[in-house]
């Protein structure tokens, strides 16, 4: 870590500019932003929260905070305890992801940074939250409101971002076990081993991994099994804060689906099918689903929600670090490798038999029914059945990311550094098939490892689809300190170039991209060709987008613990991969087939911070006007996502917290938001329908947020509780209520809701053990409260809306031992 000394003038008035360290973000932006007046670095965290002393609203949560939350928790559900931050959970142990937005903007707007690199999905910019790394190994996390940093290698973000970070092994040797029991069958344990420094040279290395299990919370036909693996070597290079550091990590989630039913206040029962409702008392949550009954060895052909997998398996190879070149010149290097497998999505009834197209018999995938072209699938002697397999979507990536940065120190006040990022991810999206067992489940829960072939031996899939993602981007940022170092001025742009590969091997036979797939059988393509004209076959198109993005700000210390801060940034969105395929059905060169418009956004930030040993305080306004706002909302029934676009939409809001520590055995932290949303237009559905948008609010986020958490310490024992408010959230962009058939169905908006959560901590070593050895209770949603969890909002008033039930009450123990 590199330390600037300054003078005693100085330093009294800009002690709170420069007293935050770095968080979380790509090892250039941590060395250009790593500034740290010796002996005042403490002061700017406060109960575990942090506010970087920087010219855009961030805050973070430091593992003393992280670490209270229950073991195995994702750091999504921790950040809900940030201001603009709103996180809906699927399950009390994160595991079976959720539902995340910042300041309004959905997780595929907002950019999930681990160690410098980029989380979001490459094709549909997805942030999967289950799959994030053990809380334990986390140093650090942060979440930039409204902005991300110039050298961010996003395509997705255009506002916010979330970076977290692997902590580094100890210079000591440690072990840690953990073990943990609770509701619905919860057992989780946790290891890890820091070796401390193993060689003259400072090298140290730590390997942990961790497996839980659980229920799924609703009914008692799925369960979630996780393990993870985790390893890091740390080598530092002289005394000047130098290092290189290389980190693996695997992941793997076995999850079934649940508890995603319809916002509906009409129906006959709580369940999964579109006929369902959601509950109304907390009883109704936990619901039947109905038993698959089947012959010895025949499958039961029984296709319920909740015995359909959502496995994934993710791995990763990240290396961060710096070297100094020579005195005021330091470069950066990260790179990393991310290998994906996951799939999701329900079932198709296969038919034995042939599809009759143009006169011809044929095999393939026709719409939603594959045809095996004479295969006997359920092994009753003949080929003249339709059966019912299981057809999930599945994706496969891997991911190539480079980030080079060289900076360079004028003199201590005058800072400029450039660089280049590269984000490579070849993304293959198929949906092979598998049969459904005797117990309703699908036979492996990754069909593309072993897929049911036809009779000509090909894979029937109902998508074939080869993309490269790829993003070359160049940065430059330049910082300043004038005014005795009262004023730092900030200005920076980054020029990013993408490219969209595709390769589609189907027919694209909609503009919601329905297909029609052979399995490349290049006789079967003329027969389709031929019978069906007007269909685009299979073909490569290429996508080019490029913008240059400035952004510039500033920090005035007004006092010594209190300054001012503004930003401004401009953000950019490319087209995910699913919409721009749908564009596909229309002939190059014609209109539509150019594919959406990349979003962009224009952001303001400004706000006061005040930083004074016991007490820490933000409170931010900021503006942001979408161009081209593209909205999205996924149908489970036939697993497809429908694209609107809102056009330009304004949006602005007010975010704050506080943190203070009266006594050194009690910390008391407050936060809260408002956002408001307004759709400037009326939405053109069709040259019939128009949705009546103008002047409404964005679906899906919510219009306020608060809470908090009172911390306390007596001897040997730590208790806290939180609480957080979550308001209304609309279900719709019309913000009317839902009617289908002539009847309402639901309400304009979800209701508000209330979480509290507890957690106490008791050390054992009065019992003669050492200090890192205690029990941990945790209860999330401690009344048991029922809410809508997380949901996708959509445009017409006459659609279903599907939402997550929002996780009840749950107790777990954790036995943690250490030496």
């Amino acid at each position: 870590m590199k330390q600037v000394h300054l003078t005693r003038g100085l330093l009294g008035c800009s002690l709170s500019l420069l007293a935050a360290p770095a968080l979380a973000q790509t090892t250039g932006t941590q060395d250009f932003d790593d500034i740290v007046v010796t002996g005042k670095a403490a002061d700017a965290n406060v109960g575990g929260v942090t506010l970087p002393a920087t010219a855009k609203a961030k805050v973070g949560l430091d593992s003393s905070f992280i670490q209270h939350e229950t073991p195995g928790q994702t750091i999504n559900d921790t950040l809900n305890m940030l201001p603009g931050v709103s996180f809906q959970n699927n399950d009390p142990y994160g595991s079976a992801g959720g539902t995340i937005s910042i300041r309004g903007f959905d997780g595929s707007r907002v950019s999930q940074m681990w160690d410098g690199f980029p989380l979001n999905d490459t094709g549909n910019y997805a942030i999967y939250s289950n799959q994030q790394l053990d809380p334990e190994l986390i140093g650090q996390a942060t979440v930039s409101l409204g902005s991300t940093d110039v050298d961010s290698p996003s395509a997705s973000a255009t506002g916010s971002t979330i970076n977290y970070q692997t902590r580094n092994p100890s210079e000591d040797f440690h072990v840690r076990v953990a073990g943990s029991v609770g509701d619905y069958d919860f057992m989780r344990i946790f290891g890890v081993v820091d070796t401390g420094v193993i060689t003259p040279f400072g090298t140290r290395l730590l390997l942990s991994g961790s497996k839980s299990t659980n229920d799924v919370v609703f009914t008692d036909k799925g369960k979630i099994d996780k393990t993870q693996f985790n390893a890091k070597v740390y080598q530092p290079i002289g005394s000047n804060g130098d290092f290189i550091s290389i980190a693996g990590h695997y992941n793997r989630n076995i999850n079934n689906f649940f508890g995603s039913v319809p916002l509906s206040t009409v129906g006959g029962s709580v369940g999964t099918g579109s006929g369902n409702r959601f509950p109304l008392t907390r009883a109704e949550r936990f619901y039947d689903v109905a038993d698959c009954v089947s012959s010895a060895g025949v499958a039961c052909g029984f296709g319920a929600y909740d015995y359909r997998y959502n496995p994934s398996k993710t791995a990763n190879v990240r290396v961060n670090s710096r070297f100094t070149l020579a005195d005021r010149l330091v470069l950066t290097v990260d790179a990393a490798y991310a290998y994906t497998l996951a799939n999701g999505g329900g079932t198709a009834t296969a038919n034995e038999g042939f599809a009759t197209i143009g006169g011809q018999r044929v095999a393939g995938y026709v719409g939603s029914t594959p045809y095996f072209g004479g295969v006997d699938l359920n092994g009753d002697g003949d080929t003249n059945d339709t059966v019912l397999v299981s057809a999930p979507s599945t994706t496969h990536t891997d991911r190539y990311l480079l980030n080079l940065g060289l900076r360079y120190d004028f003199n201590p006040f005058q800072t400029v550094r450039i660089g280049y990022s590269l984000d490579y991810g070849r993304h293959r999206q198929t949906g092979e098939l598998t049969t459904i067992n005797g117990y309703g489940l699908a036979s492996t829960p990754f069909p593309s490892e072993a897929p049911l072939l036809d009779s000509t031996g090909t894979a029937l899939q109902k998508r074939d689809r080869l993309s490269k993602a790829i993003l070359n981007q160049a940065f430059g940022e330049y910082r300043g300190r004038f005014l005795d170092s009262r004023l730092t001025l900030t200005a920076g742009v980054r020029a990013p170039f993408f490219t969209r590969d595709l390769t589609n091997y189907c027919f694209t036979t909609s503009a919601s991209g329905a297909l029609i797939c052979s399995g490349r059988n290049a006789a079967t393509d003329a027969i389709i060709a031929a019978a069906y004209p007007t269909y685009q076959g299979p073909q490569n198109r290429l996508f080019h987008y490029s913008r240059v993005l400035p952004s510039a700000g500033l920090v005035y210390q007004l006092t010594a613990p209190l300054a001012f801060f503004a930003n401004y940034s401009k953000g950019m969105q490319v087209p995910g991969t699913d919409n721009l395929y749908n564009s596909f059905y229309y002939a190059q060169g014609t209109s539509g087939a150019e594919g959406a418009k990349p979003e962009t956004t224009d952001n303001l930030d400004a706000g006061l911070r005040y930083q004074a040993g016991r007490v820490q305080a933000q409170l931010s306004g900021w503006y942001t006007v979408f161009h081209d706002r593209l909205a999205s909302s996924y149908d489970l029934e036939t697993n497809t996502t429908i694209y609107r676009n809102l056009g330009t939409v304004h949006k602005y809001g007010v975010d704050g917290s506080v943190s203070y520590r009266p006594v050194r055995a009690l910390t008391l932290y407050a936060f809260g938001s408002y956002l408001k949303s307004k759709i400037l237009n009326d939405v053109q559905a069709s040259a019939t329908t128009t949705y009546l948008t103008a002047g409404k609010r964005e679906a899906g986020a919510p219009t306020y947020t608060f809470g908090g958490r009172v911390e306390g310490h007596a001897g040997p024992v730590r208790l806290g509780i939180e609480a957080k408010r979550t308001g209304e959230r609309y279900v719709n962009d019309q913000n009317l209520p839902v009617v289908i058939g002539g009847v309402q169905v639901y309400g304009a908006k979800a209701p508000a809701y209330t979480l509290v959560n507890l957690d106490a901590r008791f050390s054992l070593e009065p019992l003669g053990l050492n200090d890192q050895t205690y029990l941990q209770l945790n209860v999330s949603n401690l009344f048991d409260t029922l809410y809508v969890g997380g949901f996708s909002g959509t445009t017409s008033t006459a659609s279903l809306t599907y939402a997550q039930i929002g996780a009840p009450r749950a107790v777990s123990a954790t036995l943690t031992m250490g030496f």
